[in-house]
């Protein structure tokens, strides 16, 4: 999990870039507890991702220390991959990630926060530091359009189910071609809710495309969404509640490289601040500036910091 937005460049090089921004403390930093410290900051590639990982880059360099910005890596594995072998320091991951894709189990934990305690505990081992996780959760979803809604007045995936049953010929369904093969995905999910979308139903496409084709043309009745994508309202759709909490929680929290952890113990005072105010909506927010406004994730990162008073310009 989880591809939000289309891919940038440019937000931070493979190989590193330095963060050059002149910030100083607000209300997390007094003191520059980082004074010295050169850190590195990493994300995946999709938009959210990569406006936490600059958050975090920000809040080092207001803390005072050097910081390499190596956000958007390709894939969730190079970033993983990057804090657990000292490439990089920190990043923002999420609970049901580690808890499916890196440590290899099933089913999720209903609890967002015994999941976040199991993926913490466990995590210990491959010398991974998971700090508090924040409300955000960008879990996975079904959406239609309100203009369609108007017409079946769907409200949860039960309510899908009951079409599909009902008017088979009404439930087309535009996916990712990941989330139509994983277990986390369209088939758990069939399963789950005991309804069957035929093949020729299905429709696979890369993500970006399917908020459009679900807001704005017939092709789609429903599509797979993440709930914290900003293009959700920009497009006035309905997300469909997981009723029987099939999915995930994908809650965002800061993993550290636990050497760096121990050596910079600050890190957590730092970041608990920041990860205590991000919530759903104010991801939806902050991506909507950049996957439908076209703003940069670095400077959509840093404003929001400085009004919050987290940081401020040097």
């Amino acid at each position: 999990m989880v591809l939000l937005g289309v891919t940038l460049t440019g937000c931070g090089l493979k190989s590193g870039s330095p963060m050059a921004d002149d910030v100083v403390p607000g209300s997390v930093g007094r003191g520059r507890p980082l004074d010295g410290a050169s850190l590195t900051v990493t994300s995946k590639n999709f938009s959210e991702n990569i406006i936490l990982g600059q958050m975090i880059g920000l809040v080092f360099k207001a803390a005072g220390a050097e910081v390499l910005d190596r956000t958007n890596l390709p894939g969730s594995i190079s970033a993983r991959e990057a804090i657990i072998k000292g490439g990089a320091d920190a990043m923002y991951e999420y609970t049901g990630t580690a808890w499916i894709t890196y440590l290899g189990h099933a089913k999720p934990i209903t609890s967002p926060l015994k999941q976040w305690e199991a993926v913490r505990d466990e995590d210990r081992g491959n010398g991974v530091t998971w700090l508090p996780q924040s409300t955000l959760d960008n879990t996975y979803a079904l959406a239609i359009s309100k203009k369609n809604n108007a017409e079946y007045h769907l409200r949860t995936l039960s309510d899908v189910a009951a079409l599909a049953k009902m008017d088979p010929a009404a439930v087309t369904v535009c996916v990712e071609n990941e989330f139509a093969s994983r277990d986390d995905g369209l088939p758990g999910m069939e399963k789950a809710y005991r309804m069957s979308i035929p093949a020729s139903h299905i429709k696979k496409m890369d993500a970006g495309i399917i908020y459009t084709q679900v807001s704005k043309s017939d092709s789609c009745l429903l599509g797979e969404v993440f709930t914290t994508d900003g293009r959700i309202k920009a497009m006035d759709l309905d997300v469909l509640e997981d009723n029987k909490h099939f999915f995930p929680n994908y809650n965002a929290a800061p993993v550290i490289h636990t050497a760096t952890f121990d050596k910079y113990p600050e890190i957590a005072g730092l970041l608990d601040p920041v990860s205590r105010r991000l919530t759903t909506e104010v991801a939806q927010q902050l991506n909507a500036k950049v996957d439908v406004d076209g703003e940069d994730p670095h400077e959509v990162a840093k404003d929001w910091l400085i009004a919050e008073g987290f940081i401020k310009k040097g």
